[in-house]
């Protein structure tokens, strides 16, 4: 098991680090915090269940099947998670992405929605 209070504790800070990170201009790197921060968010809700998962793709499958699906959560927080996934493999691995401030803007607000639930 995972220490749900340092994860939430995590996302957190990683928020802190991609507001910051949008307000220098780095958008690549602020989703990368961002999606981070949803990651450890969804890791720590699973970990009040008692699940676990090795991979971000097994956390995410995991969150679709333990909350929106049994109707725990609303879907928009798993496609949160989905898209950050999808935003932070362009941010960490293109050479190039074509982010805008308001997308990276958005995904930190929608990001802060899903910490108050956790």
């Amino acid at each position: 098991m995972k220490d749900r209070t340092g994860l939430i504790n995590k996302a957190q800070k990683f928020l802190q680090s991609a507001q910051l990170l949008l307000d220098s201009g780095d958008l690549d790197s602020s989703v990368s915090r961002a999606y981070y921060a949803i990651f450890f968010i969804a890791e720590a809700l699973l970990d009040a269940k008692g699940l676990s998962f090795s991979s971000h793709k097994a956390v995410i499958s995991g969150f679709g099947q333990h909350f929106p699906k049994t109707g725990e959560l609303p879907s928009n927080f798993h496609r949160l998670l989905i898209n950050g996934f999808e935003k932070r493999q362009m941010g960490d691995y293109l050479s190039e992405t074509s982010f805008s401030v308001d997308e990276v803007s958005e995904l930190l607000e929608e990001s802060k929605k899903f910490l108050i639930i956790a």
